[in-house]
């Protein structure tokens, strides 16, 4: 791999960086009619993204110590290969519980793809480069949630929801030919030979520190409350207000600019304020309008009006809470950067399940599921921010808690 990669290599891991959303948005807009299509409730098929959350979750948990070893490349093209064939499961499932199993396979690729791109960002890059790399591949991952449901809502009116699976077949397709236009990234002489074992067992390790479980529970809860979201608004407009499927995307939309918004935005303050602070002023605003999404979706305030935007003002908060989490958790402990990033994606995703299944179990036809569910992740991720406390007056730039005991793991 030559010294100062090219665009060509940019963007081929800014394609695998947008698999997590290219791989739900896109068929978001095709809920409704897969339940009519398979005869299955709402509900069912609200679980079809826990299922893909399930195998998105713990997959990467194994992905970052294999890539360890084995390289990125082999452990990417492996991933690509699951991805279309649970793509393939998909678009050929007769059954909403068929399609759930499919759904975990699917997930299991899509997260080497996206774990991995990072890993291949730091082979890459240093310093400041690699800071500048990874602020382009986010960026993407704000704009493939943007895109996919705008598209996914075109390719079901004209082709049915099956293509939208076929279209992901393509996708994981030509990205198996794109990647082998790269080199790999991690050289032999740096690769990570410890058994795959003792890799795992340092997850537990980390989880009994308490600051590094009070950014996990601030991020958690908050991305099961937007997994809520994700899962709830097909439904919720399409189905209880009528949106037409065609103009789901650009209600989704809405909040994919906020998100871009609060992001740009918290780059600007977090300098001035430090991540800390960012991130309790992100969890007052995401606990504030999380409540305020329940009672609109409870009393009907506003009509579908009064819904998107308490729901706008949530999904925003993920500027200040998200990145601002990560770097509080990685931060404690710079030596197991990959561990703590892969616990917390897990983490992430993990409460996404819990999250887009609740919904999924208590659907009743109306938003106020979605809306209870969305109202107590932030509102329990307000609360985790006191794993992070006793305060001091002490401002430092970078944090507002006074530190913790914490001891470097052995």
């Amino acid at each position: 791999m030559p010294a100062a990669p090219g665009w060509h290599v940019l963007a081929v891991l800014s394609l695998l960086m947008g698999f997590a959303s290219i791989s739900t948005d896109l068929y978001l807009p095709a809920m409704p009619v897969m339940s009519r299509s398979l005869h299955a409730s709402e509900g069912l098929v609200e679980l079809t993204i826990s299922g893909y959350l399930i195998g998105f979750s713990f997959g990467q948990l194994l992905w970052g110590p294999i890539s360890d070893r084995y390289g990125r490349r082999p452990s990417v093209a492996i991933g690509l290969v699951l991805f279309v064939i649970g793509s393939a499961g998909c678009a050929l499932s007769e059954s909403a519980l068929v399609m759930i199993g499919w759904r975990v396979v699917q997930a299991l690729g899509a997260c080497a793809s996206v774990a991995l791109s990072r890993a291949m960002v730091r082979d890459l890059y240093e310093g400041v480069r690699a800071a500048q790399m990874l602020s382009i591949l986010i960026t993407v991952m704000a704009v493939a949630p943007l895109v996919g449901p705008l598209v996914g809502g075109q390719i079901v009116a004209h082709a049915g929801w099956r293509a939208i699976f076929w279209t992901l077949v393509g996708i994981g397709i030509v990205t198996f030919v794109a990647l082998f236009t790269i080199s790999e990234t991690l050289p032999a002489e740096r690769r990570n030979h410890e058994p795959l074992g003792g890799a795992m067992a340092r997850y537990g390790e980390l989880l009994r520190d308490r600051r590094i479980l009070g950014y996990l529970g601030t991020g958690g809860f908050f991305y099961a409350g937007m997994f809520a979201y994700v899962a709830g608004t097909p439904f919720t407009y399409i189905t209880y207000y009528h949106v037409p499927e065609q103009l789901y995307g650009l209600l989704f939309g809405l909040g994919i600019v906020g998100i871009m918004g609060s992001n740009i935005l918290n780059s600007y303050l977090v300098p001035r304020f430090g991540y800390d602070r960012m991130l309790l002023a992100g969890t007052i605003i995401a606990a504030f309008s999380a409540v305020m999404v329940a009672l609109f979706a409870h009393f009907g305030w506003g009509g579908l009006w009064g819904l998107v935007v308490s729901l706008f003002v949530f999904v925003s908060a993920t500027g200040f809470i998200v990145a601002n989490s990560i770097t509080g958790a990685l931060n404690n402990f710079p030596g197991r950067a990959g561990a703590v990033s892969a616990l917390v994606g897990a983490v992430q995703y993990g409460s996404g399940i819990i999250g887009s299944g609740i919904v999924g179990i208590f659907a009743n036809g109306t938003p106020w599921p979605m809306g209870l569910v969305i109202a107590l992740c932030g509102i329990g991720s307000l609360l985790s921010m006191r794993l992070l406390y006793p305060v001091t007056g002490r401002d430092d730039g970078r944090c507002l808690p006074v530190p913790l005991e914490v001891t470097e793991l052995n």
